[in-house]
């Protein structure tokens, strides 16, 4: 073969070549991570988003990144989630920060706070204003790297044994609530407990504790926990918009190719929308059918509402006070709120106001 033959040829085969194995796929290795959830298999919703995370995930890369989904308890306990990403027991997790309040009250504003953002309001601190930026800053000190990955929406307030006709209606009570809520529920006079979502039925049903919340009637009816309890109160003040994280292991998020997290950044943010979208379907569905079924809907009063912002905005003061970092995101959230209602009271309330007392007049 001559000499410029020879080079011609070879130069079809690289291209060949070259057409084959791409760049990316030389930078695509083969990755199994593993994610423990803090939710049952049966809560489908709160659940299902590790699960839409995983296959959109896995499609991206041609399954090239592979994480494996696991139900509370099936690894480690519910409850100690963020523990295990953090000694990198697992990679990621999925769960609600404020249950990690007695590593650091600051987790909390992940998640909710009592009289905080709504579930919008969240998103939007989230994604376009400071939120996120400061939670990772926040969450270098324990190792964690947070993507948002899901919201309820405003919750519930629960469901009760007895009536709740003013605050003093608190005292004593043993109220399963999560995260920093139950600071407030305490200083109200109330017995807080945190209690994972798998565990609440037996324990109201039991009488180890007197009331509960959860999320909202598509959870609440999954639960059965109309079955245990007659009164059920509006609103989940503790919870305007309750936000789930994905938390991954810092080391393990810095060694992922930069595709890689492109694709995991993605797929949280679908399965952040999803969540939500599913829950504003169902409950509408399951709140009907808890009605019929029996259960009281019960507004909280003024008074109880005023007198739980108070104890709240105490709570929250002596947590500034006390630690910096609550200090300085929290009152950049606050900050934050205040102004979304500028918009908030013009536009999304004023429509709905009208819309729901259109409906009535029919």
């Amino acid at each position: 073969m001559k000499r410029r033959q020879f080079l011609q040829a070879a130069g079809v085969g690289l291209a060949a070549s070259a057409i084959a194995k791409p760049a990316i796929a030389q930078s695509s290795p083969t990755i199994t991570w593993r994610l423990t959830s803090s939710f049952p298999k049966s809560l489908e919703t709160l659940y299902g988003a590790a699960e839409t995370l995983s296959k959109y995930v896995a499609e991206a890369s041609d399954n090239k990144f592979q994480i494996q989904v696991f139900a509370g308890g099936e690894i480690v306990p519910a409850l100690q989630a963020v523990d295990a990403v953090q000694s990198g027991t697992v990679e990621m997790c999925h769960t609600a920060g404020y249950y990690f309040v007695g590593k650091d009250p600051t987790f909390c504003l992940y998640c909710a706070v009592p009289f905080g953002l709504n579930s919008r309001q969240q998103n939007a601190w989230f994604y376009d204003g400071d939120g996120m930026k400061l939670l990772n800053e926040f969450g270098q000190k324990f190792n964690l790297y947070g993507l948002v990955g899901g919201n309820t929406g405003t919750q519930m307030g629960g469901w009760f044994r007895k009536e709740i006709k003013d605050p003093s209606d608190f005292k004593g009570l043993k109220f399963r609530i999560g995260g920093w809520a139950g600071k407030v529920i305490e200083r109200l006079g109330g017995v807080p407990q945190q209690i994972a979502g798998g565990d609440i039925y037996q324990a109201l049903e039991k009488g180890t504790i007197d009331a509960a919340e959860w999320v909202g009637p598509h959870d609440d009816e999954k639960l059965g926990l109309n079955r245990v309890a007659k009164y059920y109160y509006y609103p989940g003040w503790w919870e305007g918009g309750a936000a789930l994280h994905f938390y991954i292991n810092t080391a393990k998020w810095n060694a992922l190719p930069k595709t890689y997290q492109a694709m995991l950044t993605a797929a949280a943010g679908l399965a952040n929308v999803e969540m939500q979208a599913k829950y504003d379907a169902r409950n509408p569905v399951a709140l009907r059918k808890l009605l019929k079924a029996g259960a009281e809907l019960r507004p909280f009063t003024d008074a109880t509402m005023d007198a739980c912002l108070k104890a709240s905005n105490e709570v929250n003061a002596e947590a500034a006070a006390a630690n910096p970092d609550f200090k300085k995101i929290y009152e950049n959230m606050i900050a934050f709120r205040n102004e979304e209602y500028i918009w908030w009271q013009v536009g999304e309330y004023s429509y709905d106001n009208f819309m729901i007392r259109s409906r009535r007049r029919g």
